[in-house]
């Protein structure tokens, strides 16, 4: 009678945290090797990485990456690739520049015109791609060329810029704190600034993980779905929450919330809520999974593909404005070779290369890691040699992985 009791128990906190972990390394794999990694470069670089103001930077280099990478994300679920994003996203960098310097466009009208380009350019790859059958690589080989070369046409082989101060901030402003208080917690913290509304989102965001996250636990308690043990949800809703509220405390010590971020943030919640929660999500990795299944199932393969294209053609023409509003200029060179950061990105966090497996969180935690290690190892004073090489033995280490839990399943 005794003996009935302690062990649930002791399989929920010890034996099933384990095996779920055994069974999920997929997943929570990438968040610990995240943690691993910022604890390594703050203890090397003498806490530089965590200061408010290279945080700051960290979302600003890596914004463009992040967005791109939830396209990316959708197109190799859907067993395709995309080679051309980077050169889109100097494209249409050049258009905004040329509009904007040069004809003196108003700033909304360029906005509006280059991500209707971008899905444009997107249509036009995917047609070739959904409709005739050619294999992506070759289409959008094709069409990082085209467009690198378009991208040096439009700007004569020049730099155009600088841009406006209105066209700047979307890359390079903050959110305005509109709360009341900030001077006097800047005072009380002995800081020299404190955004109440950076910390007061930091607090909100918090708050949802604990609850949305509490919420699903008791759906699937009552469903009877297999859950994750006790003691290990508690640990991971905890760290995800006092992170988030780490993080955005340390924004607001400095300049509160960059524009970016919030762009980062709507997105990946869309993105994040389209995939997992919607029709056209689960289509997307059915289509993935097995393309030949998905068609006799009544998808219609054909016009996803084509969709998951033109949406990778609007992430990398807003990818594109937003990296010339922070570089404030449009130069030939622009994103040259950004496609295969974009890529790796995708594939560190967690997408499969054979389709139908892959989260967008997944995605955005795998752009952040890559962020880290370039941050971390530029401010060691790592040559860019040697980060090249560390970058490839990631990639190469993350799709070993993924290939050695395919064949352990």
């Amino acid at each position: 009678m005794s003996t009935a009791d302690p062990s649930p128990a002791r399989q929920d906190n010890s034996t099933g945290i384990g095996a779920y972990l055994a069974a999920h390394m997929r997943e929570y794999g990438l968040l610990f090797a995240l943690i691993a990694i910022m604890v390594f470069f703050q203890i090397m670089t003498g806490g530089t990485l965590l200061r408010p103001i290279n945080l700051t930077n960290l979302l600003l280099q890596n914004s463009y990456i992040v967005i791109m990478a939830l396209g990316m994300l959708i197109v190799i679920v859907a067993g395709h690739i995309d080679l051309s994003v980077g050169s889109v996203m100097g494209f249409v960098g050049a258009l905004a520049a040329v509009m904007v310097v040069n004809w003196d466009v108003p700033i909304a009208v360029t906005m509006v015109v280059c991500v209707v380009v971008g899905a444009v350019i997107g249509g036009a790859q995917g047609y070739w791609i959904a409709y005739w059958k050619i294999p992506s690589f070759i289409v959008t080989l094709a069409g990082m060329l085209v467009f690198r070369g378009l991208s040096l046409w439009l700007l004569e082989g020049q730099s155009v810029g600088p841009f406006p101060r209105e066209f700047q901030v979307i890359a390079t402003g903050f959110v305005p704190d509109v709360l009341p208080g900030g001077p006097a917690l800047a005072s009380g913290l002995g800081v020299r600034n404190f955004n109440v509304l950076a910390f007061c989102v930091g607090i909100i965001a918090a708050s949802w993980v604990v609850w949305s996250g509490l919420r699903q636990r008791a759906r699937n308690l009552a469903y009877g779905i297999e859950d994750e043990p006790r003691g290990f949800f508690i640990a991971r809703t905890a760290i995800i929450a006092l992170t988030l509220v780490f993080l955005l405390y340390k924004l607001a010590t400095f300049r509160g919330m960059p524009n970016v971020l919030l762009t980062m943030g709507v997105l990946t919640i869309i993105y994040a809520f389209l995939t997992e929660r919607t029709v056209l999500g689960r289509r997307i990795y059915a289509l993935g999974g097995n393309v030949k299944a998905a068609k006799l199932s009544g998808i219609k393969t054909e016009r996803l593909t084509f969709l998951a294209f033109v949406n990778m053609g609007i992430l990398a023409a807003i990818a594109g404005l937003v990296f010339a509003a922070r570089l404030n200029t449009a130069t030939p060179k622009a994103g040259f070779a950004l496609e295969l950061d974009v890529i790796a990105a995708v594939f560190i966090g967690g997408a499969s290369m054979s389709g139908g497996v892959g989260k967008i969180v997944g995605a955005v935690v795998g752009a952040f890691l890559m962020g880290v290690l370039n941050n971390g190892m530029s401010i060691m004073g790592i040559g860019i040699d040697y980060q090249q090489m560390i970058k490839g033995l990631v990639l190469l280490a993350a799709v070993i992985f993924d290939v050695y839990n395919k064949n352990k399943g």
